[in-house]
Formats: structure tokens, C-alpha cells, sequence
């Protein structure tokens, strides 16, 4: 059959009036364009489009623990609570609030004294728990928000609404957003790459759903690329056997080619995005087997970041490698480590966690300031709510001991990358229970990290069904006092 026949064949309604409003389309953008110079420059549909203005941070980790870490047992000090030990929170306090169905019917509300001793700790008296020396060694180091407040009583809709500014899943994550506004500094590794891990015990069941670093309405390029917990961190980075890297390279630039083609009928950045992803998979065919080589690393980083360091898949490894992912140029790593809900055994796991996450995340900073990273390299350390002040269960059964999921104040601290270091903002009041001073919104705390890497949070949009997007929704305000 003749091949112009062929194609008549298999050219449908749809991509005929695809075609044409391309053809005429661009063809009236051409004649517009060539009058200024431009008509032979074709603009890539994946490029950076920021940022607005000098940026004091260039890159994220977030140190997201799954499960929400209990604020008033670790860095929100309220000797009320032990004051008040065994008897009913006041409904002056807790009346009228929402709580997860593991204590929304629960009529008993005891007031629960911290399990832990709490001292202050360097120069800026920052009060931390001795379940984390680690953490308090560096508080000078730390900007705590202690008023952080959020609108979801359950985790998943907590973190997607924390990660993209939605309660339901489908929005961009905050790495997606960053990185198809700022582009990547690395052209051998993704621009935003997420880890996992959880507790030994598997204390909690806590599901990492990909939503979490999905990219939402922006092209697919922008969605997290996920490193395994266990054998090669990326799957198919290994050529099959019998193909040579050469061969790859031949294969690939036919497909690249055949690709643009499509490219330049349809304009659909889902091509551009497969065209870049299969020249990233290549290159990391060699970059991830050197980023995942410690064996360069010297012993006292090593024994720095804890026992664990080495075991792939544990906090600790996803820490380090946090670091030589920053300093590889990856614009947003996204560590999430489940095992923080507490609901019966917060008198055991609680401390077990501690062991676990503090010399690593301690050790993630001391890291980065010694290499000259921190001051540019935003690190944030926190949950997606708190726990309550009360009591779920009773009081007479101490092994059982827990605390339900809490919305109304939590905190988290961060460091570097263009922050106060060594100071406190914001209150809960006496209880632990509500922001009472300087209430810091989930919507406040993402457009401070936009802030803090160039972005005006009001100006970057997306245009997705009929309306412009953005990560903070129609909200949020920077908060400024945390500002270096």
C-alpha cells in the first residue's frame, strides 16, 4: 500500500483537528513572532519559569515523620500537663474540637503529663526532651514553630493537604511545584527524588501513597521519582543482558527522534516528558551507582549518622544520602519515616523513634555546615499534625498509654537555607492544645518555603480546568519573622 495511503488510514478526527489547530495555530504564533527575530525559536514546554526574585535557599529536604511526632513529649514544654496529670482536660479547651474516631466518642479526656524530661538547651534556651540529645546539641542551629495548626484529623488527608495544599490527592507536590518552577542543577540525577522508611517494630501501618510526590496536573517530568528501600534503588537502571551501553545509546536516539516528531505535531509536553525521562534513566544508569557508593565516606560521617547508616532503606542511609543527593545538585528531597503514631504504646515506641531518627537528622545538619551547604540547603523536620494533650484510653493502664491525632498545635523546626537559626515562634497555650500565639497555617508554612527559594506563592500558577492554581490554594501569608 502507498504510505500516504496508509496514513490517511490511521489519521483519525481527532488528531486531524488536533493537527490543524496546531498547524493554524502556530502557524499565526510564527508570523507574530518573526516580526520580533523570533519566528526560529521554539520554546520548550518544560523549561524553568522562576525565580522572582533572589532566591536565599536553593534546594529542600524534608524530613517528614509519617504518623505525626508527638509535640507536647518532645519540644512543647507545658508543666500544666503534669499539674493537671489524671484529670479532665476543661472543656473551656477542648469542647466543640474535632478528633479522629479513636477518641471523637471518648467522653473520659484526661490530661496526660509528658513522658519525658524536658531541659533547655544552648544559647537560645530552646526546650527539647532528653529523648533527643542529639537534636538539643544542635537547637542553636534550629527555628522552631511551636504554633503550627492544621484542618485534617486523619493522616493521609493531613500529609496531601501538608504536600500539595489539598485535602484530596491530585494536586501537584510541593517538589513538583519547585521543580517545575526552578528546574533541576543536576543533569545526571531526577530534581526531586523521594525515600521511605519506617520503624523496626512496623509499630504502625502507615501507607506511603505515591500521591504524596505525585505531580498532579504538571507534566509527569515534575512527579517524584521514588529510590527503593532495598536492591537497586531505581528499577530497569541495569541494561538488559546482551546489550551493550552503546547499543542503548543508538536505541534511545532512534526513539528520540521519533519522538520529536510527535513533539513537534502535537506540542503535548507528555512527549517532552518521555523524551527527558528516557535520557535521565540513561545518564543515572551511571550516576546512582556512584551516588549510592559510601565507601568514600569517612569513618566519623559515617559513625555520625548512627549504626543504621549503612542498612539500605533505614532512616538513617536515607539521611545520608539526603545530603549527597543535595550536594549533587537534586533540588527537593522528600525522606518520609512512618512510626510515629503513638495511639497505645507511647511509653515504649515513643523513645525507640527518638533512637532512631535523632542522631541521623542531628548529624544531617552538622553535615551539610560543614560542607558549606546548609546556608543555601532548606531543612525541614516534622509531622503532618500533633498529639493530643489528653489521654486516649485510661489512666490506670499505663502500658497502653497513647495519645489520638491532633490538628489545633504542633511543631516543627527547620534550618538553614535562609532562617532565623536559634529562635522560637509562635505559641500553644498552656495545654499544648491550640496555636495561642503567632498561629502558623499550613498555607502560611508552604508559602514561607517558596519564599525562602525565590517564589512569590501568589504569582506561580498553573492553569488546570478553567482556573489558576497554585500550591497555597487562595491562602497563605509568609511568615516573616523566621526570615534571616
Amino acid at each position: 500500500m502507498d504510505p500516504l495511503d496508509a496514513n490517511r488510514l490511521h489519521l483519525t478526527r481527532r488528531s486531524l483537528f488536533g493537527k490543524a489547530a496546531l498547524g493554524v495555530g502556530g502557524a499565526a504564533l510564527g508570523s507574530l513572532l518573526s516580526r520580533e527575530g523570533f519566528g526560529a525559536q521554539v520554546p520548550d514546554p518544560l523549561a524553568p519559569v522562576l525565580p522572582h526574585f533572589a532566591p536565599k535557599a536553593k534546594r529542600v529536604i524534608y524530613l517528614l515523620q509519617n504518623g505525626a511526632p508527638s509535640h507536647v513529649d518532645l519540644f512543647d514544654h507545658k508543666p500544666m500537663l503534669k499539674k493537671m496529670h489524671g484529670t479532665q482536660i476543661p472543656d473551656s479547651v477542648a469542647a466543640g474540637k474535632r478528633f479522629s474516631t479513636m477518641t471523637g466518642t471518648q467522653t473520659a479526656r484526661p490530661v496526660l503529663s509528658e513522658i519525658s524530661n524536658f531541659s533547655r538547651h544552648g544559647q537560645s534556651g530552646a526546650t527539647v526532651s532528653d529523648f533527643m540529645p542529639h537534636t538539643a546539641a544542635i537547637a542553636d542551629e534550629l527555628c522552631f514553630i511551636k504554633s503550627m495548626h492544621t484542618t485534617q484529623v486523619n493522616h493521609a488527608p493531613a500529609i496531601t493537604f501538608l504536600m500539595t495544599g489539598g485535602e484530596q490527592a491530585g494536586r501537584p507536590a510541593m517538589g513538583s511545584w519547585l521543580s517545575y518552577g526552578l528546574g533541576s542543577e543536576s543533569e545526571d540525577l531526577p530534581s526531586f527524588v523521594v525515600m521511605t522508611s519506617r520503624d523496626k517494630e512496623a509499630s504502625c501501618g502507615q501507607i506511603f501513597y505515591d500521591f504524596y510526590w505525585g505531580s498532579g496536573f504538571l507534566p509527569s517530568k515534575y512527579q517524584g521519582v521514588k529510590f527503593r528501600g532495598s536492591g537497586d534503588p531505581v528499577l530497569y537502571l541495569s541494561n538488559p543482558d546482551g546489550m551493550s551501553r552503546e547499543m542503548k545509546r543508538t536505541i534511545l536516539d532512534g526513539v528520540a527522534a521519533l519522538n520529536e516528531i510527535k513533539l513537534r505535531d502535537f506540542g503535548d509536553p507528555e512527549i517532552a516528558t518521555r523524551i527527558a525521562q528516557y535520557e535521565m534513566a540513561y545518564r543515572m544508569q551511571s550516576s546512582v551507582p556512584e551516588l549510592t557508593d559510601f565507601s568514600n565516606e569517612p569513618q566519623h560521617i559515617l559513625d555520625m549518622y548512627g549504626p543504621d547508616v549503612k542498612r539500605q532503606g533505614s532512616y538513617a542511609y536515607n539521611c545520608l544520602m539526603a545530603r549527597r543527593l543535595a550536594e549533587r545538585g537534586v533540588r527537593f528531597v522528600q525522606l518520609m519515616h512512618a512510626g510515629w503514631d503513638q495511639h497505645r504504646n507511647l511509653n515504649t515506641q515513643l523513645k525507640i523513634q527518638c533512637t532512631d531518627t535523632d542522631a541521623p537528622s542531628a548529624a544531617l545538619i552538622k553535615d551539610l555546615k560543614q560542607r558549606g551547604l546548609l546556608e543555601d540547603t532548606l531543612v525541614i523536620w516534622g509531622g503532618e499534625f500533633g498529639r493530643t494533650p489528653f489521654l486516649q484510653g485510661s489512666v490506670e493502664n499505663t502500658k497502653q498509654w497513647g495519645r489520638d491525632h491532633h490538628p489545633y498545635a504542633f511543631t516543627v523546626w527547620m534550618a538553614g537555607g535562609g532562617v532565623k537559626p536559634g529562635i522560637t515562634h509562635g505559641e500553644s497555650d498552656e495545654f499544648g492544645f491550640s496555636a495561642a500565639k503567632d498561629p502558623v497555617h499550613i498555607h502560611d508554612f508552604q508559602a514561607t518555603i517558596m519564599h525562602l527559594l525565590g517564589i512569590d506563592h501568589e504569582r506561580f500558577t498553573f492553569r488546570f480546568q478553567g482556573r489558576q492554581f497554585r500550591l497555597t490554594d487562595v491562602h497563605g501569608h509568609v511568615v516573616r519573622p523566621v526570615l534571616a
